[in-house]
């Protein structure tokens, strides 16, 4: 029996294809979250208990007596919520996850139950809730990779390229809008396709744009060679950087990518800081995760995963398109299957 609408994938060895499932779907409600008052320790300590001097606006007299031991002020007597953020407790653990990037996992984990058992009423629910949501950190690290190689893999790259920022013609919020949008304009109307991160330099703390790209032949004017040192790969080499970029932008290096095993290493460098400073990744449009095919049985070479929900297809199989045959499976018929994500 044929596999109808199927969805396919290259995992770099082999094809995958993920039969068509209909299932019942329920609308869960989504559950009302507590809100929180965080308090900022250092807007909120006092530096003394005593009250010293005239009594002025920021005290109150208990019982109408004027006895010293009878005033306290405000902020002693109840909570001043005004110097306090109202949030979530998932919004807080996201505001502590970024301040604590650049820490060890067990180190992270640490610091940021510490700063949130207090909002808890015990001990064990704080460890519950910072453990699901260090759990659910690790999980979508692990889908976005798993997204990021699927779409790699079923496209076509031959550029590496870095974008750096010149102070003398842009800010950091001005190179962001400015590249993001020069890059969509070469992506709509030159065919322009890429997948790229936002990464500062650890020295200097410099914003720059890493990119893996696919840009057709005669889309841009001629690059410029030039001596330089990668710091990817450690070694002195010669760079291309384009004209047009560096006079919008301040730098730009192009680096052709030759092989496969180049660009498997591109993509490890820019999902190194995806993964370490949880930045996402930025794509183009027209960059597909999976081809819609129906799949044969003599095509299948045998299901596997949890529960055998996947097909693992031989590598010459046949694409169907809605019961008319395209041809074997090749980046030329892919091209001409339908898509999505």
């Amino acid at each position: 029996m044929p596999y109808g609408e199927t969805k396919v994938y290259f995992d770099g060895s082999h094809y995958i294809a993920i039969p068509h499932t209909t299932r019942k779907t329920k609308r869960r409600p989504k559950p009302v979250e507590e809100k929180i008052v965080v308090l900022d320790r250092e807007e909120t300590e006092q530096p003394d208990d005593t009250v010293s001097g005239p009594v002025n606006s920021d005290v109150e007299i208990v019982q109408g007596e004027t006895d010293e031991k009878d005033i306290v002020t405000k902020t002693e007597s109840t909570p001043n919520h005004t110097l306090g953020r109202e949030m979530t407790h998932k919004e807080y653990f996201e505001e502590l996850y970024e301040k604590s990037k650049d820490m060890r996992r067990a180190q992270r984990k640490s610091y940021i139950l510490n700063e949130m058992k207090e909002y808890f009423p015990t001990m064990q629910s704080a460890e519950d809730f910072v453990n699901q949501n260090m759990e659910r950190k690790i999980r979508n690290v692990i889908c976005r990779r798993v997204r990021l190689w699927r779409k790699i893999n079923l496209q076509e790259f031959n550029f590496f390229c870095t974008f750096t920022y010149d102070d003398k013609k842009h800010t950091e919020e001005s190179f962001q809008k400015s590249l993001k949008s020069c890059l969509s304009h070469f992506s709509n109307r030159k065919g322009w396709k890429y997948v790229g991160v936002w990464e500062r330099s650890p020295e200097k703390k410099r914003l720059h744009f890493h990119g893996i790209f696919y840009i057709p032949k005669g889309t841009i004017p001629d690059n410029i060679p030039v001596n330089d040192y990668n710091l990817r790969t450690h070694r002195r080499q010669i760079t291309w950087q384009n004209p047009y970029f560096n006079m919008k932008f301040g730098r730009s290096d192009f680096e052709e990518i030759n092989t496969q095993a180049d660009l498997s290493d591109m993509v490890r460098y820019i999902m190194k800081y995806m993964e370490k400073t949880g930045e996402k990744l930025v794509y183009s449009k027209g960059l597909p995760q999976f081809f819609i095919s129906d799949i044969m049985d003599e095509d299948v070479a045998c299901p596997f995963g949890l529960e055998d929900k996947k097909l693992l297809l031989f590598d010459n199989f046949s694409c169907w398109d809605e019961g008319c045959y395209m041809g074997q499976v090749s980046p030329e018929v892919i091209a001409q299957m339908r898509k999505v994500n």
